[in-house]
């Protein structure tokens, strides 16, 4: 059949030529001689770091389809009033591709004429005609599919495409969902980079990726202020991380910086851990005005006058002038070392009226000079002497003095018994620092100078944060804007968020949207309504997650009649899921993982751990559940339910990490169990 008379044949011609033009355009960036254009060896370097970052932008991934759908409308974009405006055709894809005339062969995702894609509908249908979606197997496109939005006539269907591309197997890191946003999703993805956004979201609705696709489509409408101010993801773990860190430069950005809360705070080396009543104590938002008295304790009001010689002249400050200039530093509340800067310019400032009034006419460089002089120096230090971050929490949380005199009337005396350590470090590096323990130092650093921000923070999992934590990451972002991504009911943590207007309020963006996700799109009706069966328990209130997904037999709970068998029910499971294409997580109570381990490898099954990819080859992972947060598998084989509750120090706990366990399958599900089942998923 002749190209013209074929669709599919015309539209695999049109990606040919548009992976042409992508490579033509990768090419002239290859080109490009810049050896007469920079004037110095500084803007080549940066001019060409310029270039080899474009370059690497402009890489064809041979089994990503470079566009995966196409709108026909009805009236040129924006002229919909014009009589006779002829209708334009533009292919939806991942980056902009254009032909050597500069003429457009694909569009990215991001531009305002990509939108209707993702928003149009028969009851609104924005102008389009046509939406057609293409499907792919290995980078080959290999069907489409028709949506006639203008033919009232023509019934609303779901797009069998599309959920083939929901339902496709997940071997390999995460991959981004750029075609099958839906709607609700655009809506968050889109919205400016003024506000922020908190996305509630149960397991399968796609926050993650919403977070992720939300960063780059701020990227492309902002991409000069976010360039200066740099943007951030935030994850949970480095595992995680590691999942989600090609979603980004598949959309053809490499410029975000990843990093956990942890990595954020590594002021020193954690060595140690707390109890979890210390750690709550050590997070909760109290502990910084604790930390704001310690520092501020360290300004002693002068007592004596200031004598400044210069000549043959003697210059006299007293000691009520210059506790006047230290309370007005003090009132003023700045931060500690720009105070500290601040005072022998405001004593030279006293110094110089002095000089004026008897007769001299000094300059700013008098000023300086005063500034800098030994007696003003010597009273700088010792009114307002030098702060280390470390020290001070050191000290806080070994003296139990000197935190009683700053904790008093915001700790109760039991809450500063148990953050006082029982055998005090001698120095920094010797302590065994604790992780809150850092972000106690990270809040201390903040009060002694200020923490730089960024434009833009993506902050996931957020609902096993401390208060602190959240202060931490606020720090990071206070002149921009931040997307905070978690669910309630998956707060595994003894300090876990009770409620994002709380949560919101400790990061500084009291006055974020909150949106709700409850459509699902990756696990199976079936799997979520069992996983939902925790809700009353784990999260009173909160909407269960209607799944959109019917897949019959995707649930199989099985019985083991003793427990000596536990281990060889738990392989046959992951045999039979190993049947099926896709990858496979076997996720067990962190107890158990070592048992599991030997028996894997004592049947000859390779296994990987959380973080390290998936293949074809090597398919499934053995995933502890303290690290299965986040992750995804095609299918899930979770052991003995039980012991998950038990490994938590409370059984909300435990049953929130099992709802998070649960809740880890696309395509299927098997519960292998002796003990008997926690009593809501009886």
């Amino acid at each position: 059949m002749p190209a013209e008379s074929d669709p599919l044949a015309r539209e695999r011609a049109h990606l040919a030529a548009s992976r042409g033009a992508l490579r033509a355009m990768r090419e002239d960036a290859e080109a490009l001689d810049i050896r007469d254009v920079t004037a110095n060896w500084v803007n080549a370097a940066v001019l060409q770091n310029q270039i080899d970052e474009r370059i690497k932008s402009l890489a064809d991934l041979s089994h990503t389809p470079l566009f995966f759908g196409r709108l026909d409308y009805l009236h040129a974009p924006g002229a919909e009033q014009a009589e006779g405006a002829e209708g334009e055709q533009f292919y939806i894809g991942r980056r902009h591709v254009h032909d050597a005339e500069g003429d457009p062969m694909v569009i990215d995702w991001r531009a305002p004429v990509s939108q209707p894609f993702y928003r149009a509908s028969k009851k609104t249908p924005m102008d389009i005609g046509l939406r057609r979606r293409f499907g792919y197997t290995g980078g080959e496109l290999t069907a489409y599919e028709d949506e006639h939005l203008s033919d009232q006539e023509e019934a609303e269907q779901t797009s069998k495409l599309l959920q083939q591309e929901i339902e496709r197997p997940r071997v390999g890191p995460m991959r981004d969902i750029v075609a099958t946003i839906q709607p609700e999703q655009d809506e968050i993805v889109r919205s400016g980079l003024g506000g922020s956004v908190c996305v509630q979201g149960g397991p399968g609705t796609g926050k993650t990726a919403v977070g992720l696709h939300r960063v780059a489509y701020l990227l492309y409408a902002h991409r000069e202020r976010l360039a200066r101010t740099g943007t951030l993801v935030i994850g949970p773990n480095a595992s995680f991380l590691h999942y989600i860190e090609q979603v980004l430069p598949a959309l053809g950005e490499l410029e975000v910086k990843q990093a956990t809360v942890d990595d954020l705070v590594a002021h020193v080396e954690v060595r140690g851990t707390d109890d979890p009543i210390a750690a709550v104590v050590k997070g909760d938002a109290r502990m910084a005005e604790v930390l704001r008295k310690a520092v501020r304790s360290h300004v002693t009001m002068p007592a004596e006058p200031l004598v400044v010689v210069r000549g043959s002249r003697r210059w006299r400050v007293p000691a009520h002038e210059l506790e006047e200039i230290v309370g007005e530093l003090l009132e003023r509340d700045i931060r500690y070392g720009a105070a500290r800067d601040a005072l022998p310019q405001r004593i030279a400032h006293a110094v110089l009226v002095r000089m004026e009034q008897a007769g001299e006419a000094p300059d700013d460089r008098v000023q300086d000079a005063v500034a800098r002089n030994t007696a003003v120096k010597a009273a700088v230090k010792a009114v307002w002497p030098p702060v280390d971050p470390a020290k001070l929490v050191l000290r806080l949380l070994s003296d139990a003095d000197f935190l009683a005199g700053h904790a008093e009337g915001i700790l109760t005396e039991e809450e500063q018994k148990a953050v006082l350590w029982a055998k005090p470090a001698r120095s920094v590096k010797s302590a065994k620092w604790s992780a809150a323990d850092a972000v106690l130092i990270d809040e201390a650093s903040d009060l002694v100078s200020r923490t730089h921000s960024l434009g833009h923070v993506v902050l996931d999992e957020a609902q096993d944060l401390s208060p602190m934590q959240y202060r931490a990451v606020g720090r990071r972002c206070t002149t921009g804007s931040a997307t905070v991504l978690g669910d309630l009911a998956q707060g595994t943590t003894p300090w876990a968020t009770r409620s994002w207007a709380e949560a919101l309020a400790h990061l500084g963006k009291g006055d974020a949207v909150v949106e709700e996700l409850t459509a699902g799109f990756r696990v199976p009706r079936d799997v979520i309504a069992y996983a939902s069966r925790l809700l009353p328990d784990i999260a009173p209130g909160l909407a269960a997650v209607d799944s959109v997904r019917e897949s019959p037999g995707s649930l199989a709970v099985r019985h083991v009649e003793d427990v000596e068998g536990l281990d060889a029910a738990c392989l046959e499971a992951c045999a039979d899921s190993l049947r099926h294409e896709g990858s496979i997580g076997l996720i067990a109570a962190d107890a158990r993982v070592p048992a599991l381990a030997d028996a894997l490898t004592a049947a000859g099954i390779s296994y990987l751990s959380p973080g390290q990819e998936t293949t074809a080859d090597a398919r499934l992972t053995l995933v502890p559940a303290s690290l299965a947060k986040g992750l995804e598998y095609d299918y899930v084989v979770l052991d003995e339910p039980a012991a998950v509750v038990d490994g938590e120090p409370d059984e909300r706990t435990g049953l929130r990490r099992l709802y998070v366990a649960l809740t880890r399958a696309v395509s299927g599900l098997i519960v292998v169990h002796a003990a008997e089942l926690p009593v809501q998923l009886s």
